[in-house]
């Protein structure tokens, strides 16, 4: 009994000790402003905390904190420290610092406020990716700098850049400390990681760093080994999310302690707090991996464009590709082209569509209706006596679809309707809906048993094609087999979009096939998006070098890629897009919901008068959609808008609406 006394006493005298050291509050600032980790939208404010003595040192602007918030315990961080608050009451202190390290700098903190805004989200949302979770172990290591300063070569940077306009004159505006905003297309064969290496020398050089932004892990790769030739080791560093939570967190405190300058990542890396951040640049902004498919979904090119405007840095916009957003910003005069000459262009590839000629349609008149008409076939063939040859195919599989070979009725799944597919050469077709097998199917139509395959994959396409070459080794790229590399010897590597891996030396030829299948996609930016899938895969040959692609010879698309004037492109896509009131002339929103929340959200939305309202529309799982659209000049106004209709809702705890503004798609 009296030792159960004595310890009551005990946590008696340690909880007064605590309160009195509460109520101790620091000297100097003792109120903190706090951004708390809230996921609801009307609690997305600052919030004014005491700061205990004996926290007054450790709870530093920036630094992680634990708070009590709406009876719970949360996490938040300190923004600033001020002598007094403007609420009336007694202030809640600080329950504890976690780590001592200021991880959330002032211009990060604003650059996620106006992220939010633009985006009509939250703060906390944004944080999340810009701040990685905490690791203890790597906070305590200390950041070893380089051990040599980062190396500056000139002459190799004007060889980089040589083969375009205004190459030269960029590079010198980036070492003079001037903030040129470009929007990049370079000529096939053009190593860009290299020339984007260069770029931020320069940039270094001249006492800033810079921000480099790719769309998946192998282009991260690609360019951290340029910048480790260029700069040296030590100098830069790659943030992806495949590092590991340590090595993640430990590269963030490197780039936050100022020590590394030189940032190269995915998207999540557009929000990395560089010191002195003098050039941001993105590459091939059209890929959707840059669109972040969390809320609030903001796209990795505008957050960079948002810091260029914010931070006065230079911007660069490149791609094989060109966006009609990089055409808009050309147009506006917001930037400037930089551009390979066309001298460059006709020396590097000639592309080619087959049977295009008079010619090609006499020696192979049923070439047009041919998957690889013999013009392709003489291409693959040249080329695999040089070196390897890259085919390009949209679709992953063997047979992605069936149809009877006799009436062409696509075939449908006896038990569910669902389309049939073959898996293998084989194995009989399987239902992509229900997995069950069809082992004795038979057309409805015609009563006939026989199959064709209107769409192939890329292995059905490499069994052919290894039946065509049976001297060459063939081989796959896609899905979850993606190749990085390829050596020099001749070889056939069938891939998917984006998954071509690149070859030493460069590609001897290129066949791109399918080319309807990426046309005939119902979506917005269906050509576009054709166009750079195709342009990338042309600009992995090497220099000399034949493009064939199998398409209708008098497509936009096509004739744009024939005469590698993919800008031409963007802006003519500009055009149409205006015509419609559609991105990049017009702010666009989408709102999607079960009917009820919809129908909610539409009548405590505010919008600027200018605003049309189209649907709703009904989408997957009973929801529908709306669309908002409005003048770009009205932009601003409609996200405050939806963003105080998200706390609205928030408040009043109604259903929830997904709310996208300018989604990539629709």
């Amino acid at each position: 009994m009296r030792q159960e006394v004595r310890v009551s006493q005990a946590r008696a005298r340690e909880t007064r000790a605590r309160k009195a050291a509460a109520a101790a509050t620091a000297e100097v600032d003792p109120v903190a402003r706090v951004l708390v980790d809230a996921p609801l939208a009307h609690l997305d404010r600052d919030f004014d905390y005491s700061v205990p003595a004996s926290m007054s040192e450790a709870a530093r602007p920036g630094v992680r904190v634990k708070v009590r918030f709406a009876g719970h315990e949360a996490d938040g961080y300190v923004l600033e420290r001020t002598a007094s608050s403007a609420h009336g009451g007694t202030l809640t202190p600080l329950r504890r610092v976690v780590g001592a390290e200021p991880v959330l700098s002032p211009v990060v903190a604003g650059l996620a406020a106006e992220v939010a805004e633009r985006y009509a989200g939250t703060r906390a949302d944004v944080l999340r990716l810009a701040v990685p979770p905490r690791h203890a172990a790597a906070e305590k290591q200390p950041t070893v700098p380089a051990a040599e300063p980062a190396r500056w070569d000139a002459q190799a940077a004007a060889a980089a850049w040589a083969d375009h306009d205004t190459g030269e004159a960029f590079l010198r505006h980036l070492r003079e400390g001037g903030a040129p905003r470009a929007a990049w297309h370079p000529a096939p064969g053009t190593d860009w990681p290299r020339s984007l290496a260069h770029a931020a020398a320069a940039t270094l050089a001249g006492g800033r760093g810079s921000l480099l932004c790719v769309p998946d892990g192998r282009d991260v790769a690609r360019v951290s080994a340029a910048l480790e030739d260029v700069l040296g080791p030590g100098h830069h560093v790659a943030l992806t999310a495949e590092a590991g939570p340590a090595a993640r967190y430990r590269d963030f405190l490197a780039v936050s302690r100022g020590v590394r300058r030189v940032v190269v990542g995915t998207r999540a890396a557009a929000l990395a707090p560089v010191h002195d951040l003098g050039l941001v640049a993105v590459w091939d902004d059209g890929d959707d991996l840059l669109a972040e498919p969390r809320a609030p979904y903001p796209h990795a090119r505008e957050v960079l464009l948002l810091r260029a405007a914010r931070e006065g840095t230079a911007a660069l916009v490149g791609g094989f590709g060109a966006t009609a957003e990089a055409a808009y910003l050309l147009r506006t005069g917001w930037a400037r082209p930089l551009r390979a000459t066309r001298a460059t262009v006709r020396d590097r590839v000639r592309v080619e569509v087959a049977g295009a000629t008079d010619l090609a349609r006499e020696r192979d008149p049923h070439g047009r209706g041919a998957r690889v008409p013999a013009a392709a076939h003489a291409v693959l063939r040249a080329g695999l006596e040089q070196g390897p040859v890259l085919v390009q195919t949209p679709r992953r599989g063997y047979a992605a679809a069936l149809a009877c070979d006799r009436c062409r009725t696509p075939c449908r799944c006896p038990r569910c309707t669902g389309p049939l597919a073959l898996v293998g050469p084989l194995e009989p077709p399987v239902c992509r809906w229900c997995a069950t097998p069809a082992q004795a199917w038979t057309c409805p139509e015609c009563g006939g048993h026989g199959l064709r395959a209107p769409v192939v994959g890329d292995v059905r396409t490499a069994e052919e094609l290894g039946r065509a070459f049976p001297r060459a080794r063939v081989r796959t790229s896609a899905g979850d087999r993606v190749l990085a590399h390829v050596d020099a010897t001749p070889q056939v590597v069938v891939a998917t979009p984006g998954a071509e891996p690149v070859a030493e030396g460069g590609y001897a030829a290129v066949l791109l096939l399918d080319a309807w299948l990426l046309l005939d996609r119902v979506d917005l930016r269906a050509e576009e998006e054709a166009l750079r899938r195709w342009s990338n895969a042309v600009a992995l040959a090497r220099p000399g070098a034949r493009a064939v692609v199998v398409a209708d010879p008098a497509h936009p698309a096509v004739q744009a890629l024939v005469r590698w004037d993919q800008p031409g492109h963007a802006e003519r896509e500009v055009d149409q897009r205006r015509e419609a009131h559609l991105p990049p002339s017009s702010r666009l929103a989408s709102l999607t919901a079960e009917p009820g929340a919809l129908d909610d959200a539409l009548t405590l939305l505010a919008p600027p008068g200018s605003a049309e309202v189209l649907g709703p529309a009904p989408v997957a799982d009973g929801r529908e959609r709306v669309v908002v659209r409005v003048p770009r000049g009205e932009g601003v106004a409609l996200s405050r808008a939806l963003g105080e209709l998200q706390r609205v809702r928030s408040a009043r705890k109604l259903d929830p609406v997904r709310v996208q503004v300018d989604p990539p798609t629709l």
